[in-house]
C-alpha cells in the first residue's frame, strides 16, 4: 500500500461521505429543499432539489468506491461552483458568512483526487481504467466537465433573486 494509495482512498471517503450526506439531506426535505432553491432564484426548484439530491448521493457513492473518479469529482466540482456562485461567492471567503470557503475546499480537493486517482483500492483500479489518464488529463477533465455543467445549469435555472424591499432601501 502506497501513501498515495491511502491518500486517494482518504480524500475518496472524505468527499464521498460529505457529498451523500448532503445529499441525504436535501433527499429527506425535498419541499423545504425546493422551497430554498426557489428561494435563491432556482426555476423549477422541486426539480432542483431532487436534482441535487441524486446528484450529490450518486457522485459520493462513486467516490467512495472509487468507480469513474475523475467525473464523479466533476460533479463535486459542478456542484460546488453552483453553490458557489448561487449562494456563497458574494460572501466573501469564510463559512461562518456563509462564504465560499467549504465549496472551495471541496471542489480543490475533487480536482486533487482526479489528479492523483482512485488509488489501488477502487473499482477503477480493478477494472484496469485508473492508468488510463494522466494526473493532468484527470484534473483537466473533472476541472472542465463541473465547470461547464455548473455554467450550464446557471444559464438554464438560475437567476439572482430581486432584493428584497428591506435590503433594497439598506443598499439604497
Amino acid at each position: 500500500m502506497s501513501g498515495k494509495d491511502v491518500a486517494s482512498l482518504v480524500l475518496r471517503a472524505a468527499i464521498g461521505g460529505t457529498m451523500i450526506a448532503h445529499g441525504v439531506k436535501h433527499g429527506r426535505t425535498l419541499e423545504g429543499t425546493g422551497r430554498w432553491f426557489g428561494s435563491i432564484g432556482f426555476a423549477q426548484p422541486k426539480t432542483q432539489a431532487i436534482a441535487s439530491a441524486v446528484v450529490e448521493v450518486g457522485s459520493g457513492a462513486a467516490l467512495l468506491a472509487g468507480v469513474a473518479t475523475p467525473l464523479a469529482a466533476s460533479a463535486v466540482v459542478g456542484t460546488m461552483a453552483v453553490a458557489a456562485r448561487s449562494v456563497h461567492a458574494p460572501n466573501g471567503f469564510f463559512i461562518t458568512a456563509e462564504g465560499y470557503e467549504y465549496v472551495l475546499n471541496l471542489s480543490v480537493a475533487s480536482v486533487a483526487l482526479a489528479a492523483i486517482g482512485p488509488g489501488d483500492f477502487s473499482v477503477d483500479h480493478l477494472l484496469g481504467v485508473d492508468k488510463k489518464l494522466t494526473p493532468l488529463t484527470g484534473a483537466a477533465l473533472c476541472v472542465g466537465v463541473g465547470l461547464a455543467a455548473a455554467a450550464a445549469q446557471l444559464a438554464v435555472f438560475w437567476r439572482r433573486p430581486e432584493p428584497k424591499p428591506d435590503e433594497a432601501e439598506a443598499s439604497a
